[in-house]
């Protein structure tokens, strides 16, 4: 089962604006910065899935814990030919923080 269709399952993540940090120097020495399309996680609501290309074939997401995250950016959205819309940001994850990274594969034997 593609990955696409499992995070269809999820709703779209409502991103909130915050406020831009007094110091951007300060926030790339204490944070990480990651982009994607954010999605409620499924089962957890202190959760974010964050799907890193969601139109790509192979796509791989992470998932943050939401206290972890303190800025998030908008980016701009992305359109399929379908008139899909896929929200894009940038979010910043204090360093040292834990997150998952998932890549989803399908089990079987390697074609020559």
């Amino acid at each position: 089962m593609p990955i696409r269709a499992l995070l269809q399952q999820t709703e779209k993540f409502e991103i909130e604006r915050y406020r831009k940090p007094k110091d951007s120097k300060k926030l790339a020495t204490t944070h990480i910065s990651y982009s994607g399309s954010p999605f409620k996680h499924p089962h957890d609501p202190e959760k974010m899935i964050l799907v890193v290309d969601p139109y790509f074939t192979s796509t791989f997401y992470y998932e943050f814990k939401l206290a972890d995250i303190s800025f998030v950016e908008e980016l701009q959205n992305l359109v399929n030919v379908n008139g899909d819309v896929f929200v894009m940001a940038r979010i910043w994850v204090k360093k040292m923080s834990t997150g998952v990274r998932c890549i989803p594969f399908v089990a079987g034997d390697v074609e020559d």
